[in-house]
């Protein structure tokens, strides 16, 4: 007797966007909760190799691996944390001179306003107090929204390091029960696609850290080069900021123009840090990205963005820098499941990226071209599900 139900096309779409509109409803409502537990996830999948390490080469316990692995994760992060708070204690000194040079250049801006549109300086002034006239109270409701985010952002980051050390000390048991869910038949399959999601991951989150590495350098040292103020601060929180698609080098510009006022109200010097950030940012997308982040993860500009504008509007800035690692999971799902193939191939980015010119390869966008196939190619061996462990042939777990 055959089981399966075979419903129309139109059926299938129907279900498939009652289900996407559920799923995007649950992540709405629910997104203090899975935020920080998919963080979590993520960086999970980034300590594991560190895990391993402690487990086969130091001979240390399960438990004591996963706990010095989070414990010094930790400490990265909180020495971070003290030098950006260093940094940042030392330039809210300036901000007197910040305030004084603002006002130096915007009464250059009325000058140049008066002579050229002939209109007054007391126009002028006129026409901002009556563009910003209920800014006091907006204000004041942004600063409440700002102090319950910063709340809400300091118990996920007491969270994510519990829930990572949970995640990876109950892997096995999280594998398991994955495994449980689907026929035995089906374990290969299933194999296949926990152990490619692993390494699109961890792939994608260290070519983000290389790529952040990357930009603070190089901004760094053109801010050194021009005499800005603080080129190492402004230089790590360009990096950061970058790792927030599209939107987070915006930020990192403003800032960074602003925090060139604490020297001196030279032109040049803004002009110099607009400069030097356009430089980097085009290094940055036509190099660093298409070399180290996008060959991690082959997915379409337009898939990215798409998917980066959803999770913003879901999550703010936590749903814009998940929504690239999400997007690579239902990559590797759909191209491992039959029926979700033609999805998988929507996603991908399959166009050749270059061609050759006299012996120059430059680069090459044209959809006439054959695509070429692109798998995630690893040698790893795949691992053994069994009630008690999930070893592979050389006893450890590579899933």
């Amino acid at each position: 007797m055959n089981d399966i139900l075979k419903v129309p096309f139109y059926a299938k779409l129907s279900l498939t966007l009652l289900g996407l509109i559920a799923i995007v409803f649950i992540f709405y409502i629910g997104q203090n909760i899975l935020i920080p537990v998919m963080m979590s996830f993520l960086f999970a999948i980034l300590l594991y190799p560190m895990v391993q390490f402690f487990k086969l080469k130091l001979r240390f316990p399960h438990v004591l691996a996963v706990m010095i692995a989070v414990l010094l994760f930790v400490l990265i992060f909180i020495g971070l944390f003290v030098f950006l708070s260093f940094q940042i204690s030392d330039f809210a000194d300036d901000f007197d001179k910040i305030e004084r040079n603002i006002n130096i250049h915007l009464r250059n801006i009325q000058g140049f306003v008066r002579d050229n549109f002939h209109l007054s300086s007391r126009e002028q002034k006129k026409y901002i107090d009556t563009a910003t006239q209920d800014s006091m109270e907006k204000g004041k409701e942004i600063i409440g929204t700002t102090l319950m985010s910063f709340t809400d952002t300091l118990v996920n980051l007491t969270l994510i390091p519990i829930y990572t050390f949970l995640i990876l000390l109950y892997r096995t048991h999280f594998l398991l029960f994955l495994s449980k869910l689907v026929k035995k038949e089906n374990h290969e399959q299933l194999k296949n696609i926990l152990t490619n999601i692993r390494v699109a991951i961890n792939s994608y989150i260290v070519g983000l850290i290389i790529e952040m590495i990357l930009i603070s350098a190089m901004t760094t040292f053109g801010f050194m080069l021009i005499g800005v103020k603080y080129a190492v601060l402004l230089g790590i929180i360009t990096g950061i900021l970058n790792l927030i698609p599209y939107i987070g080098i915006l930020f990192a510009g403003l800032l960074s123009i602003v925090a060139s006022l604490t020297g001196s109200p030279d032109l040049s010097i803004i002009i110099g840090v607009i400069v030097i950030t356009i430089v980097v940012q085009l290094i940055d997308n036509n190099i660093i990205v298409p070399m180290i982040v996008s060959s991690k993860v082959e997915i379409n500009a337009f898939v990215s963005i798409i998917g980066i504008i959803i999770g913003g509007a879901i999550a703010g800035v936590s749903g814009m820098f998940l929504a690239l690692p999400i997007l690579a999971v239902l990559k590797v799902i759909f191209d491992r499941v039959e029926s979700l193939e033609a999805w998988g191939y929507l996603m991908g980015d399959h166009l050749p990226k270059t061609y050759t010119w006299r012996k120059i390869k430059l680069p090459l966008f044209d959809s006439e071209a054959p695509p070429e196939k692109n798998t995630i190619k690893t040698d790893l061996p795949l691992p053994v599900f069994t009630e008690t462990t999930t070893e592979n042939s050389s006893n450890r777990t590579d899933v």
